[in-house]
């Protein structure tokens, strides 16, 4: 029964992630870097780290990226490469920030913005590579790296909120 349970938050995290996704690549978002977006997605997956650790979090990340590229139209293509490869960075780098969160050493703003800094640094190297343009890293990474403070900070603070919210919720799983 507490298996089912847990599978099917699983699974609502993941609509709830693909649903962003999909709805973040469709609607444009004045950026003043081409490219950028907010990374709302990466909402559901520290989400998913707070309730149920790495593996659900790592899951959750690459089903999105697989399943949102297909969603959109671009699986096996450029952006496929950049969103696969930035939520598999951005979710190891946080497993890094929750591990310090859970001593309380950091807030989970922190580990957004940890996960968010990563994200885009995969991105840009994955690009350079793939165009074979090293300049890349260069001129583009540091613009996309002033850009993950704020984006990083609204996602923290949507799962700050987010967590208190669901914190019956938590609290059940916990005591499985």
């Amino acid at each position: 029964m507490m298996q089912t349970r847990k599978l099917t938050h699983i699974a609502i995290l993941i609509t709830f992630a693909l649903v962003i996704h999909t709805v973040e690549a469709m609607v444009p978002v004045p950026m003043i870097v081409p490219g950028a977006k907010l990374g709302l997605a990466n909402v559901i997956t520290l989400l998913a780290f707070v309730i149920y650790g790495f593996k659900s979090a790592m899951f959750i990340a690459v089903i999105r990226a697989i399943l949102g590229s297909i969603f959109i139209g671009n699986f096996l293509g450029f952006g496929f490469f950049l969103s696969f490869g930035g939520a598999v960075l951005s979710t190891l780098a946080m497993a890094l920030g929750i591990s310090l969160w859970r001593r309380g050493a950091v807030s989970l703003i922190a580990v957004s913005i940890m996960g968010a800094v990563a994200h885009n640094t995969a991105q840009v190297l994955i690009a350079s590579i793939l165009i074979q343009n090293i300049n890349l890293l260069r001129l583009y990474l540091p613009l996309l790296l002033f850009l993950a403070l704020p984006t990083g900070f609204f996602t923290g603070l949507v799962v700050i909120y987010a967590e208190k919210a669901l914190s019956r919720v938590i609290k059940d799983v916990k005591q499985q």
